[in-house]
């Protein structure tokens, strides 16, 4: 029995201002009080404005929750208007970021190796990258999903050493099943998050295979994170759209149907 435990990510995308963000983060903390989070972490991923408010909130109500940013600067410092670095986010208390997600590498171009520098740049801030991997639907339908998903996992953690590799979280996004109300099969999501955990296993040896949190995001809801859930391989999801209802959140962090 893996002894994994389970996390429930929020990205909250660019949506929600501070003031809505803490409005959110109240109503989650107080949906949270049904579920057993002892055994789960919720985290939410919310824009960088809102990440003091969320600091804030979750540290004077002592709230259940973990957080973090949807996307960190490679560099430390310096002369890179627009950018924020993993020291800025550990300074606000953060955990997790989020790094090479679908939309990133499609509006913003990113690349395999953007990616890997921003993975070691979150390790050097002390924060855990939510590394984000999946196929379009040109490569499912090709059957090349599992072949292009290992791609990009072995590339965005290329140089990490065993215990970085042994915290790191995958993510799991088709990126056919984001936000358009498509959703992997379970049998899918076992077959590609299993696929990541060989090739984990490959690489490092079964410490870091079994240790490794792998999660599947796509279009996860209350509806249907139980079945995503049983799967042995599946430690979590990453939520998008439903993420920003607070109860259909607190029902998806504690599989409930």
């Amino acid at each position: 029995m893996s002894t994994r435990t389970p996390l429930m990510a929020g990205n909250w995308k660019m949506n929600l201002d501070w003031k809505q963000g803490l409005a959110l983060v109240e109503e989650l903390g107080d949906q949270l009080k049904g579920v057993s989070t002892d055994t789960v972490e919720v985290a939410v991923l919310p824009p960088f404005v809102d990440l003091r408010t969320v600091q804030m909130v979750v540290e004077a109500d002592k709230l259940p929750i973990t957080y973090g940013s949807q996307d960190v600067s490679a560099h430390e410092s310096g002369a890179y208007t627009g950018e924020v670095s993993g020291s800025m986010l550990k300074a606000l208390g953060a955990t997790y970021t989020t790094v090479g997600h679908s939309e990133r590498r499609q509006h913003h171009a990113e690349t395999e190796e953007v990616t890997n520098a921003k993975v070691k740049a979150s390790f050097a801030a002390g924060l855990v990258p939510i590394l984000c991997v999946g196929e379009p639907l040109e490569e499912r339908q090709a059957g090349k999903h599992v072949e292009y998903t290992l791609a990009q996992l072995t590339g965005g953690i290329e140089g990490l050493d065993a215990e970085q590799a042994k915290q790191i979280v995958i993510a799991y996004e088709p990126v056919w099943a984001i936000g358009t109300g498509e959703v992997a099969t379970p049998d899918d999501a076992q077959e590609v998050c299993s696929a990541i955990r060989d090739a984990l296993r490959g690489l490092y040896g079964n410490e870091v295979a079994d240790a490794a949190r792998v999660l599947y995001g796509g279009s996860v809801k209350s509806s249907n994170v139980v079945e995503l859930m049983g799967k042995e391989d599946v430690d979590g999801a990453l939520v998008g759209g439903a993420s920003l209802k607070a109860e259909e959140f607190a029902k998806i962090a504690g599989f409930q149907g």
